[in-house]
């Protein structure tokens, strides 16, 4: 039961309390640049955390396998290039199977390779000292979090569409504001999942 409300806390917290876009300021190139239409944000959510999964599942026994060896300063190389691969795999899955994400995702698919939410969530389990299970349920967690903000700020980006804001606030000034909002809204479930958990 204890094992069990760990990993419940670890996943709510990736999603509302430490989620990488909104908490942690990690993957921004992405949610600033594929959020302008929702299937592109949900495609692009969605490879994230495939992406985040397969490098925990990979770089975490690759941790333990450099700290054998005692060679844990190899970390962050070594890391990066298990992400490059999977995402040349990721990319190649979507270009045969699933052309139009492909086309619509355009160069932010390959940029998920330098997206520092990914790396961030791979080393975090490391820094965290979580088990191979618990690492799994964090990046699970935390690339739903990327989803659902990915999701959220493309409702609120069609939004901003409609909306004539003052001259000096067109474009990026007015998308950076409203991305401010959403992460300060966020704040509020810290409280909750303290509360819930007893974290």
């Amino acid at each position: 039961m204890e094992m069990a409300l760990k990993l419940a806390s670890i996943f709510f917290t990736m999603i509302l309390v430490d989620n990488y876009v909104l908490a942690k300021f990690l993957g921004i190139c992405p949610f600033l640049g594929v959020s302008k239409r929702l299937d592109s944000s949900v495609g692009m959510g969605i490879s994230v955390t495939v992406v985040m999964v397969l490098a925990t599942a990979v770089t975490w026994p690759l941790q333990q396998l450099l700290n054998y060896l005692d060679l844990a300063y190899l970390q962050t190389i070594a890391f990066i290039l298990i992400i490059a691969v999977l995402v040349q795999l990721l990319e190649l899955i979507l270009k045969k199977f699933i052309p139009p994400l492909y086309v619509a995702l355009g160069v932010y698919l390959p940029l998920i390779t330098t997206n520092c939410a990914v790396l961030g969530v791979t080393i975090l389990n490391i820094d965290e000292g979580y088990n191979f299970v618990e690492s799994l349920v964090c990046s699970v967690g935390a690339g739903l979090g990327f989803l659902l903000a990915m999701v959220l700020f493309s409702g609120v980006r069609r939004r901003l569409q409609d909306a004539k804001p003052p001259a000096c606030f067109e474009g990026l000034p007015i998308t950076l504001v409203s991305a401010a909002i959403v992460s300060l809204s966020f704040t509020g479930f810290a409280g909750i999942v303290d509360n819930i958990f007893g974290v």
